[in-house]
């Protein structure tokens, strides 16, 4: 019984790696939205830094726990770059032509890149890596 649960928490959910940046991303959203506290290079950088690692975690985690490999599936680099051009495409080029409230900046990248190595490095590992 304790195997089908730990198949149900993997190993992306316990990592370090997702989680804190997890926790980290919400308690900055709450300190923000909630509470209007707003520390500036903070505000314009923190989430960036965070988006990859949180929304490249999530999505491994679903692809175990459908993908017959299950834990043992990892991302290529080539998936992760797509990733990482995906999210600078459609956040820091796109979205901004479009909508007043997005704005491009090139430093946005560089926290996408950080975070989509953070991922590649520390949470994109197979369960055997473990």
């Amino acid at each position: 019984m304790a195997d089908s649960h730990d198949a149900w928490m993997t190993t992306v959910f316990k990592n370090p790696f997702f989680f804190i940046p997890c926790v980290i991303f919400w308690i900055n959203q709450y300190l923000e939205k909630s509470l209007g506290f707003f520390i500036p290079f903070v505000h314009a950088y923190l989430d960036d830094l965070m988006a990859m690692p949180v929304v490249l975690g999530i999505t491994l985690q679903i692809f175990r726990w459908i993908h017959p490999m299950k834990n043992d599936i990892i991302f290529t680099k080539f998936q992760v770059v797509v990733g990482l051009l995906y999210f600078s495409f459609l956040f820091e080029f796109a979205l901004p032509k479009w909508s007043e409230n997005y704005t491009s900046d090139i430093l946005d990248v560089v926290c996408y890149g950080i975070g989509a190595l953070i991922f590649f490095s520390f949470i994109n590992v197979s369960h055997e890596k473990l």
